[in-house]
C-alpha cells in the first residue's frame, strides 16, 4: 500500500457553500480544527485531509466507488485506489490571500457552488478567476445542496453555473449535483475524481523544494524541557524527495539585526520525523501533503510563523528577493465585489499584495506598467519564469487584479 497521496486537489468556493462539509463528507476528517473557525463556523486557515479513494469489486458503477473499508451496499472489503490530498481554502472575502497561498499547492481544484443562492456570489467568480490565474487547469464543479432546494431551483441553479464558467478554465469541466450533508452523489464524485485528476509530471530526480503552507509548535502546555520536540512544518514537495536524517535549509528564514541593521537569514536543520497519510515514513516525494519534523525551536514554527518559506537541500534554493521586477498580465475587471468595475494600471507608489508559491506579502510598486518593479515588505524565496498573484486595495479588501511573470 502507498501511503503517500499522489494529488493535491483545491475545494475553493463562496463562504458557506459546504466546503469543509464536502471534505468532511469524502474523508471523515473536520478540517476546521482552529478554535476561531468554530466559534465562527468558517474556515480560517487551510485545511487539509488525506483521503484514500476505494472500490467495491462487488458493486456496480458508479456505487462501488466509496472512501469506506466495508462496502455501505454489499458488505464486502473494499481495495485501495490511491490516495489524494484535500486543500480546503477559505471562501470569505476577507481571507483571499489564504486561498491564493493554498492554490499554489493545487494540482486540481473542486469548485463548489450552493444551489440555494444565485450564481456566481462574488467569491465564487473571485476564486475561479484565482485559479486561473494560478494556472490551475483541472477543475471539477461541485452544484451542493440539491437536498434543500427545490427540482426547480436545481435545475436553474445548473443552468446559472453552465452560463457562469463560460470562457474559464473550468467552461468544460463536469457539473455534479450533490448533497455533502446527506451523502447524495459522493460516490459519483470520487469516480470523477478517480479518472479525472492524473498525476502531473513529477521531477523526482532533482533538488528537493518543498512549499510550506503551516508550521507548527506540537509540544503540548507544560511540557518539561526533556520532552520537547522540535518544531513541524508542513507542506507539498513539489520536486525531489527527503528522507529522515537529511539536512534541509527553510527559506528566507528569520530576520535578526546584525551590526545596526535588520537582514534575513535561512534556517538550517536535520529533518527528524517524516508524516504522509497521517503516518510515520522514512522518505517523501512529490505529491500530497507531508509534515517534516525537525529540530528547529518549535518558537520559530508556532502558530504558522514558517508558512510561506520554501524548504529543500542547503544551497539550492531559489534566491531570496527583496525586489520583485515582472511582466505584469491585468485582468479585465475586479471581481469579488457586487458591482464590477474594470482593472486600472498599475501605478507608481501604490501598494499590490503579492501571492509566490505559498507566501503573501505586500509590495510598493516603484517602477508601473507592464514591465513593474515592485519592493517588498517581506522577502520571497522565488525563481525567474516563476507566477505570482496580484491584488489592489479596493475599498476595505484587497481584490485580486491578475498576475505577474518574474524576470
Amino acid at each position: 500500500m502507498k501511503i503517500q497521496s499522489e494529488i493535491n486537489i483545491g475545494l475553493v468556493g463562496h463562504v458557506d457553500h459546504g466546503k469543509t462539509t464536502l471534505t468532511k463528507a469524502l474523508s471523515g476528517i473536520w478540517t476546521d480544527t482552529h478554535s476561531e473557525e468554530t466559534k465562527r463556523g468558517i474556515s480560517i486557515r487551510l485545511g487539509y485531509a488525506d483521503i484514500t479513494f476505494r472500490k467495491c469489486v462487488q458493486c456496480p458503477e458508479p456505487l462501488c466507488y466509496t472512501t469506506a473499508l466495508v462496502c455501505e451496499h454489499c458488505g464486502e472489503d473494499t481495495e485501495i485506489l490511491r490516495k489524494v490530498s484535500f486543500v480546503d481554502a477559505p471562501g470569505h472575502e476577507t481571507l483571499m490571500a489564504t486561498m491564493l497561498s493554498g492554490a499554489a499547492i493545487m494540482d486540481g481544484a473542486v469548485l463548489v457552488i450552493a444551489a440555494n443562492e444565485k450564481c456566481p456570489q462574488p467569491q465564487t467568480k473571485e476564486h475561479l478567476m484565482a485559479l486561473d490565474v494560478i494556472g490551475v487547469t483541472d477543475v471539477i464543479v461541485v452544484q451542493n445542496k440539491i437536498d434543500i432546494v427545490s427540482k426547480e431551483r436545481a435545475l436553474e441553479s445548473y443552468q446559472e453555473i453552465e452560463e457562469f464558467v463560460k470562457g474559464t478554465c473550468a467552461e468544460k469541466a463536469p457539473i455534479i449535483p450533490v448533497s455533502a450533508q446527506q451523502g447524495a452523489n459522493i460516490d459519483i464524485l470520487i469516480d470523477l475524481i478517480h479518472k479525472k485528476f492524473q498525476i502531473p509530471d513529477r521531477k523526482i530526480n532533482k533538488s528537493a523544494l518543498m512549499y510550506v503552507a503551516r508550521s507548527f509548535d506540537i509540544n503540548k502546555p507544560g511540557s518539561v524541557p526533556e520532552d520537547i520536540v522540535g518544531g513541524v512544518i508542513g507542506g507539498t514537495l513539489v520536486q525531489g524527495t527527503l528522507k529522515v536524517g537529511d539536512e534541509i535549509e527553510i527559506k528566507p528564514g528569520v530576520e535578526i539585526k546584525k551590526e545596526g541593521r535588520n537582514q534575513w537569514i535561512s534556517l538550517h536543520s536535520q529533518i527528524t520525523g517524516l508524516i504522509a497519510g497521517g503516518e510515520k515514513v522514512e522518505e517523501v516525494g512529490p505529491g500530497g501533503l507531508v509534515g517534516v519534523g525537525t529540530n528547529l525551536d518549535p518558537a520559530l514554527t508556532k502558530a504558522d510563523s514558517l508558512s510561506g518559506s520554501v524548504a529543500g537541500e542547503p544551497e539550492t534554493l531559489p534566491p531570496v528577493k527583496h525586489q520583485l521586477d515582472m511582466e505584469v498580465h491585468l485582468l479585465d475587471r475586479v471581481v469579488g465585489t457586487k458591482k464590477e468595475r474594470k482593472v486600472e494600471p498599475i501605478k507608481a507608489k501604490e501598494p499590490l499584495m503579492i501571492n509566490a508559491g505559498t507566501t503573501t506579502t505586500i509590495g510598493v510598486v516603484t517602477t508601473a506598467g507592464n514591465q513593474a518593479s515592485v519592493t517588498l515588505k517581506l522577502p520571497v524565496c522565488a525563481e525567474s519564469g516563476q507566477r505570482v498573484a496580484l491584488s489592489r486595495r479596493v475599498g476595505a479588501r484587497w481584490r485580486l487584479i491578475g498576475y505577474g511573470i518574474i524576470k
